[in-house]
């Protein structure tokens, strides 16, 4: 009974770094924008976390600052990519190049330095209490909560129950359609991917100070283009993100539990379950199920700039 609690627990903070990325990722394509810098973001969000409560010992100050980083940086991306229309993908690619690089310089000062603090488990009353499941559940930080429950519902309302999302998934499928109704393209566009990266630089600071509370050079370890494909298998919806995060969540704590009772199987290929799961769940829904296909589709203005003189 405590392995499974200890199972589920471990999967809900590790899939909690990949449904934030994953949510960021959500905003800025069903804009039509590809974002490939999740990687150098959350990398720039995990060091600033670890260097802000080092500074100041409060790891909610940590969270916001790795949130105003990515949004920064992702102000500058978004610029670059909607209003100078520049190749996305190699934007992106150079977003996590610059993002990886940087935080690795920064952070040699704050290699395997411990967080000073960090967001404490949180148990509801009650829940908390139920055999199995309520630790694993119900014993979670304040961000869990937030990342599991809050922000997808809050996404998902905004994207499929309102005007305004009407208005946000447009671009993402006829932006010339969309700017003929009157809807201000570029700028929607600039504020998603914005917004986007901020939530990216915020799974980063998840990781530093929520799931390895520590700094170490490589620590998001592919997290980033993990959380890319996984937009794409969850059919760029919120909900459907989070539920894929949680699945790898718990094959990267399989992956823990085997390492950590010797199972007969060599390390490295344990820890290279997330990786293979990425490899397959992208695979399979393309070759096995044509409705999943179109169900799942990606939004027809995806990575394509805009002109409004060309319209």
């Amino acid at each position: 009974m405590d392995l499974i609690a200890g199972l589920i627990q471990t999967s809900i903070l590790a899939g909690g770094v990949l449904a934030l990325a994953a949510l960021g990722e959500v905003l800025a394509e069903r804009v039509g924008v590809v974002n490939l810098g999740a990687e150098g973001l959350m990398a720039l969000g995990a060091i600033t976390g670890i260097a802000t409560v080092v500074a100041i010992p409060n790891p909610a100050l940590g969270f916001l600052c790795a949130l105003l980083v990515g949004l920064m940086v992702g102000c500058v991306f978004a610029f670059v990519t909607v209003y100078i229309r520049a190749n996305q993908v190699l934007c992106g690619l150079a977003l996590t190049l610059m993002g990886t690089g940087f935080a690795a310089t920064i952070g040699k000062a704050y290699s395997g330095m411990p967080a000073p603090a960090t967001f404490a488990p949180i148990a509801i009353p009650y829940l908390s209490e139920i055999p199995v499941i309520g630790r694993g559940l119900f014993t979670q930080n304040i961000l869990v909560y937030l990342i599991y429950i809050v922000l997808p519902i809050a996404l998902h309302y905004l994207m499929f129950r309102t005007r305004h999302g009407l208005n946000m998934r447009a671009l993402g499928e006829n932006p010339a359609a969309a700017d003929a109704a009157g809807i201000p393209v570029q700028k929607i566009r600039f504020w998603y991917v914005a917004a986007g990266s901020a939530l990216a630089g915020g799974a980063g600071a998840y990781l530093t100070l929520a799931f390895v509370p520590s700094w170490s050079e490589g620590v998001v370890a592919g997290r980033g283009w993990i959380a890319v494909s996984l937009v794409i298998f969850a059919g760029y919806r919120p909900l459907n993100a989070v539920g894929a995060a949680l699945l790898f969540g718990l094959i990267t704590s399989l992956g823990f539990v085997g390492q950590a009772r010797n199972w007969p199987i060599a390390a490295p290929i344990l820890s290279m379950l997330p990786y293979l799961g990425t490899i397959a769940f992208i695979i399979v829904p393309v070759v096995a199920w044509q409705r999943m296909r179109r169900i799942m589709a990606a939004p027809a203005a995806l990575g394509e700039p805009y002109y409004r003189d060309v319209r």
